[in-house]
Formats: structure tokens, C-alpha cells, sequence
């Protein structure tokens, strides 16, 4: 039986009284970020207080400008005291994605990824949906709310992202929501948002990427080194194709004694994901989409394979790797 969103709206409104202390928790993104402000609006005047707090520490520029340009206020989890609040709500994730999210007992779930734990007073999962944005759009409309500029650029913003412009998963839900939005939103806001990617300690490793590049048969290697932030390889590992003669572009570096490769290439080619599987798999996890991988090896799990200390030699092993199973029928 389908229940119609405005009756999903009164039976999560049916878990709140105007007494409650509500605690919000995410995983920080762009989606988790815009949700939590959507539910805020909607538990307004509805509750006593509404926090919303992250488990991850943002470091991502571009999460860092949404927060400081929307006015979010977030509180760190392990600053929160659970006694001070009497209901939780998780949003963009669920109880099980992270252990810092299991010492709460949630009235309510709201997500987008596939189901792995329901057990809640309130559960609203929709795996089809790119983007969790786009159902708290739809209980925004259910409530009869209209969106603030802010309100309404941030879960714009977070469509966005999370169908990657819709080149990634995206439902007809996602697309209506989008349009809906697209009306309401600072669109100049969100693109300065989304073209605040690159931080003053992040320039380095684009000149140390183009000194140490390595071009082989239209694919580009690059390996950074120790790495402040593993998002500086996909940042560099985008650049990179930018280049109209490049069809792959993979850029490697270690954070937190961990091996990171990214993987690029333009969609037309070799699946990206089986790419990274087939080369790294066995090593840690890889895997990925067409156009787009990753693969994570710890790098104690490297010690008797290559000398992970000498750059020249870790970069001519990834090369090989990736060439014989990009190669390979």
C-alpha cells in the first residue's frame, strides 16, 4: 500500500511534542547538510529546540563554504550530551553506516541509500532517489512551506552533487524537486559553493602533479605523495581531464597510512570501476562506475609488494597494474 507523502508528514510530525529537544545527526555533505536544515525548518515551532551535529570533521572546502555562506550551525558529536536531548533523527544515512551513529536510539530515518536497518518508530528510506534533498522537498511541499533563499539553494545545491548533475542516479522525484527549487534558489550562491573546491594548501600538489605526471597512451598518472587531504586526487584526477587528449586520468596519494587512487576517464572506454577492481582489489577496496573509481589499500598491507617510500617505484607499480587489466580483453 502506498501511503501518500502528506500522511508521511503527519506520522513524522506524530513523533515530536512542542516539549522535545531534538537532535539531528549526520554525515556532513552537501545532501546530509541541506536535509538537516529542511527538517529544522519543518520541526519549527513544532518543538523545543532543534541540533544538528556531525560525526565527521568537514574539510572538504567546498562543504565548508555551504556551512559558512548558508549559516549552518553544526555541533560536533562528541560535543553533544545525549541527555540533554529527548528525540533523535538521523538523515542521508542510517544507524549502521557508522559506529559514532549507534550510541543514539532514533524516532525517525530519513535516507536515500539502500535499506540496512529500519528499526525506528519513523522510517522513510527511498533507495530509487538520487539524492535525499529531493524527499525532504517533497515534505517541505506536503507542509506547505516555502523555502528561504538559503533553505532552498542548499538542498538545490545538493541535488546537484548527489546525481552528480543528474549524469548519475537521479529518479523523476529528483527532477521535479530540482525544478521546484530551481526557482527559489540563489543559483550564483550555489555555484560559488560548488566552484569553492580548492584550498591555499591544496595548490602545491597541482604543481607537483604536473611535475611528476606520467602520460601513456592517452591515460595520465600522477602520484602525490602524503597528501593533506585525500580529495586533493580527485580534484587533481579531474583536472586532468580537462585535457581533450586524455581518456584516463588516475592520481594516487597516502593519507592516514592509507594508499588512495582515483580513477577518471571519459565513459567511453574501459568500465573505470572494474578497472579499479580487477587492479586493486585483492589489495583493499576498490571498485566503482564507469567513469569514476577509487581503491583504498592500507599501506602496511604493502610492505612486501613495494617499497611505498620510493615514489618513482610506487608510481611505475600502479602504472603497471592499471595497464594490464585496462589492456586486458
Amino acid at each position: 500500500m502506498t501511503i501518500s507523502i502528506q500522511e508521511k508528514l503527519k506520522r513524522f510530525y506524530s513523533q515530536f511534542t512542542g516539549e522535545d529537544q531534538v537532535l539531528i545527526t549526520i554525515n556532513a555533505d552537501p545532501d546530509a547538510i541541506a536535509c538537516s536544515m529542511a527538517i529544522k525548518r519543518i520541526l519549527w515551532r513544532k518543538v523545543g529546540n532543534v541540533t544538528i551535529s556531525n560525526i565527521n570533521v568537514v574539510k572538504r572546502p567546498d562543504n565548508i563554504a555551504m556551512i559558512e555562506l548558508l549559516g549552518v550551525k553544526l555541533v560536533y558529536v562528541d560535543q553533544i550530551k545525549k541527555e540533554d536531548f529527548t528525540k533523535f533523527v538521523i538523515v542521508d544515512s542510517q544507524p549502521d553506516h557508522n559506529e559514532k551513529f549507534t550510541q543514539f536510539a532514533y524516532n525517525a530515518i530519513i535516507d536515500h541509500h539502500p535499506v540496512s536497518f529500519d528499526k525506528a518508530p519513523f522510517v522513510d528510506i527511498k533507495p530509487k532517489y538520487g539524492s535525499a534533498a529531493a524527499l525532504l522537498t517533497e515534505y517541505l511541499r506536503a507542509a506547505k512551506i516555502k523555502p528561504s533563499i538559503k533553505l532552498a539553494t542548499a538542498l538545490f545545491y545538493a541535488i546537484k552533487t548527489d546525481t552528480c548533475n543528474f549524469e548519475g542516479k537521479s529518479s523523476n522525484e529528483d527532477v521535479r524537486a530540482f525544478q521546484f527549487l530551481f526557482r527559489r534558489a540563489n543559483i550564483h550562491l550555489a555555484r560559488k559553493i560548488e566552484q569553492s573546491e580548492i584550498s591555499m594548501d591544496f595548490l602545491k600538489y597541482f604543481k607537483l602533479a604536473l611535475q611528476e605526471k606520467s602520460i601513456r597512451r592517452k591515460r595520465i598518472f600522477a602520484h602525490l605523495g602524503s597528501v593533506v587531504n585525500p580529495d586533493v586526487c580527485v580534484l587533481v584526477a579531474d583536472f586532468f581531464m580537462k585535457v581533450h587528449t586524455i581518456n584516463w586520468s588516475i592520481v594516487s596519494g597516502i593519507y592516514n597510512k592509507t594508499l588512495i587512487i582515483i580513477f577518471r576517464n571519459d565513459g567511453l572506454r574501459r568500465d573505470a570501476g572494474k578497472v579499479a577492481s580487477g587492479s586493486f582489489g585483492k589489495l583493499g577496496s576498490a571498485g566503482g562506475h564507469k567513469n569514476m573509481a577509487r581503491a583504498e589499500i592500507s599501506v602496511p598491507d604493502l610492505k612486501d609488494i613495494v617499497d611505498i617510500k620510493d615514489s618513482k617505484k610506487l608510481s611505475t607499480w600502479i602504472i603497471t597494474r592499471v595497464e594490464k587489466r585496462a589492456e586486458s580483453k
